[in-house]
């Protein structure tokens, strides 16, 4: 569910150490599953464990999880790092905005996590998104876009060799192709 690298086990080892006994970590999102989704590493004595839960023992320390976090923390990973400028701990949470899906969902959901954990991270940057409107019966995605991809000189570029080709090569039996059916319009919010 979270991997912890060695490196930041060792550091909460060390940080333990100076607790009180009994004291395990707490990983923990707030607000999951919405786009304000934040997440977080903090001390868990041991009277602010509660009943539900999940226990993940590691070297020398137990990472708790609240029930509410479970399934918002899968894949997470937890690095510590150590350059020039000093040393951070890293939370990597790709689930923590939007649930993962199964892999048997509906088709509908699958495409729209996709476009929702790895597409709009990447619009986000130009001031973009884009939403699923449908999947036709021949196996389009059809997509409307906002934002910042209003109007973009490469909005072809983006549909066809980026989400196209992305999610042909995931759901290739299932997606045929993606289409836009936004009425681009030029104008002040368009990333050029």
């Amino acid at each position: 569910m979270i991997s912890i690298s060695e490196s930041a086990q060792a550091h909460f080892v060390k940080l333990l150490s100076q607790q009180a006994e009994g004291t395990h970590i707490r990983v923990f999102v707030v607000n999951p599953g919405t786009a304000k989704a934040e997440c977080g590493v903090s001390y868990c004595p041991p009277d602010a464990v509660e009943p539900d839960d999940l226990e993940l023992p590691f070297n020398g320390f137990s990472a708790m999880v609240d029930s509410d976090s479970k399934s918002f923390l899968e894949e997470a990973e937890i690095d510590f790092v150590t350059d020039q400028m000093g040393s951070q701990l890293t939370l990597k949470a790709p689930n923590a905005k939007l649930r993962k899906v199964a892999d048997d969902a509906p088709l509908f959901e699958r495409v729209n996590y996709f476009l929702q954990a790895e597409v709009n991270p990447q619009l986000a940057g130009h001031g973009g998104e884009c939403t699923l409107v449908e999947i036709t019966d021949d196996g389009y995605a059809v997509l409307q876009f906002g934002g910042g991809c209003n109007g973009c000189a490469q909005i072809d570029v983006t549909v066809k060799d980026g989400i196209e080709r992305q999610l042909v090569e995931l759901m290739g039996d299932e997606i045929k192709g993606v289409k836009d059916a936004t009425e681009h319009q030029r104008g002040d919010h368009s990333y050029y």
